[in-house]
């Protein structure tokens, strides 16, 4: 299966679920313009597998895109096995992932309806290298890392 983004989602304030919108614009070294994430920081765009999503929907069948507040769910890629530093293509857009994960904050509506919550365990966090528009049903290419750390 190729990799390819399934949605893609803006909140304006933090700590909110984010919205589906029709694409979103990224502006290098910046983030998702109209994002509340966005700004000169390591966690500018927000990335979870939908497949992570579908296993959550056996408890919350009415899940949709950007309840994790998740800025592009993907479809095909296991983003938390992707070592930081890994370098994604969507389109003229570069992403650098720049953390796997996250603790998840004590107001989490998913985390308190569920107990738990996927963001933190399968959700990665990156910054644009270059900028440009995302779309669902973008083709996804992750840039094989051809270097070994010493």
């Amino acid at each position: 299966m190729k990799a390819t983004v399934k949605a893609t989602c803006i909140s304006e304030k933090k700590g909110t679920r984010k919205r589906p919108i029709p694409f979103i614009a990224l502006e290098e070294n910046y983030g998702i313009i109209g994002d509340a994430h966005a700004g000169n920081w390591h966690r500018q765009v927000s990335l979870l597998p939908a497949e992570s999503v579908d296993t959550m929907r056996k408890e919350l069948p009415d899940l949709k895109a950007g309840d994790f507040a998740e800025n592009i769910l993907t479809e095909g890629v296991d983003l938390k096995h992707l070592p930081v530093g890994t370098v994604i293509h969507i389109n003229d857009t570069i992403l650098e992932i720049t953390q796997i994960g996250k603790q998840c904050h004590n107001d989490c509506e998913i985390k308190r309806a569920t107990g738990r919550c996927v963001m933190p365990t399968d959700g990665v966090f990156a910054k644009v290298l270059r900028g440009g528009e995302i779309r669902p049903g973008d083709t996804i290419i992750i840039e094989e890392n051809h270097h070994e750390a010493d």
